[in-house]
């Protein structure tokens, strides 16, 4: 109980100081918020500059503009977008599904493929397969992701007309058929860490007393890599498939670009170049908010697939 109380003070600081760090960057930003409210300059007369700064609190102190901002994310208002003149919730809302179906398929992609070669891997330990498995992932993993959406594009868009080059489909069954190359793209270098960690936790797991013992009383070799290896195995799989995961629902800026994605990634490039400070702080608030849920789901998960860490925590 006192670690989960710990844990819980810690995400909550953690996100207070991740609050005020994101709102003092957007507050220190060059240019003045004024400027890009009212762009026509024509427009800029006394009465309409002082309607929009008390609109927007720009006369406040610092701290009083975060304070404010802060009790409207708790009630769930994230302010007024500059440019969109909507409500950055609203925008959030209407961006988020489409960045949230590509993380999944992603990680759907890499943790299944990622696990089952690196399973073959170890199980062919010092074979050809092995060497070209962790030959090719060795190699994916050296590729930015840019690189590989652009290949994509390329050979399965426009040369061959699989897919469509841009847009994220109408639908349940075109939402899916759109993203499966970015989807591709996101999880390449992904299973390529997943498979040569799920590699390296079984060759070490293989090496262990505990195996070579039911070894001996002659079990067969596949309940052994099931019971033994495999789910012993899961602890530190498991973990980085989570920081992959967390990192990628902050991290698909490149893909959304590339592929013309209406997602949060995208949203932010835009809100960065046209300096609509209300919806980069939203989003990078996002940001720091899933990652930690990631995180905490992980943290969770890892004593329901190795019980020997609760034994741990409670004889520490």
């Amino acid at each position: 109980m006192l670690t989960l109380a710990r844990r819980l003070g810690a995400l909550v600081l953690t996100l207070v100081v991740s609050s005020f760090v994101i709102f003092a960057g957007m507050y220190a930003a060059p240019g003045d918020p004024l400027t890009f409210l009212i762009k026509n300059p024509e427009d800029r007369t006394p009465d309409r500059v002082a309607a929009v700064r008390a609109a927007y609190h720009l006369d406040d102190s610092f701290l009083s503009q975060y304070l404010s901002w802060l009790k409207g994310v708790l009630h769930g208002d994230l302010g007024t977008s500059f440019v969109y003149k909507q409500p950055v919730a609203d925008l959030m809302t209407s961006r988020l599904p489409v960045t949230l179906t590509l993380v999944a398929m992603a990680a759907l992609l890499f943790v299944v493929v990622g696990v089952l070669l690196g399973v073959v891997s170890a199980l062919k330990r010092g074979s050809t397969v092995d060497a070209s498995i962790t030959g090719v992932t060795t190699f994916l993993t050296s590729i930015p992701n840019f690189v590989v959406a652009l290949v994509l594009v390329s050979v399965f868009a426009v040369q061959l007309r699989w897919f469509d080059v841009s847009g994220s489909g109408e639908g349940f069954g075109g939402r899916l058929y759109h993203l499966t190359l970015p989807a591709i793209a996101l999880a390449i270098g992904a299973f390529a860490v997943v498979s040569r960690v799920t590699r390296q936790t079984m060759v070490e797991q293989q090496s262990l007393e505990h195996v070579d013992v039911a070894r001996s009383f002659g079990l067969a070799r596949r309940k052994i890599v099931r019971r033994h290896v495999l789910r012993n195995s899961l602890g530190p799989v498991v973990t980085m498939c989570g920081l992959i995961i967390a990192s990628m629902l902050a991290g698909t800026v490149v893909i959304e670009s590339v592929f013309g994605l209406s997602g949060v990634g995208s949203m932010l490039v835009d809100s960065i170049n046209a300096h609509d400070f209300p919806v980069v702080q939203a989003i990078l608030l996002y940001m720091v908010l899933a990652y930690m849920a990631v995180t905490v789901v992980v943290d969770l998960l890892y004593p329901l697939i190795d019980p020997r860490t609760l034994e741990r925590s409670g004889a520490a």
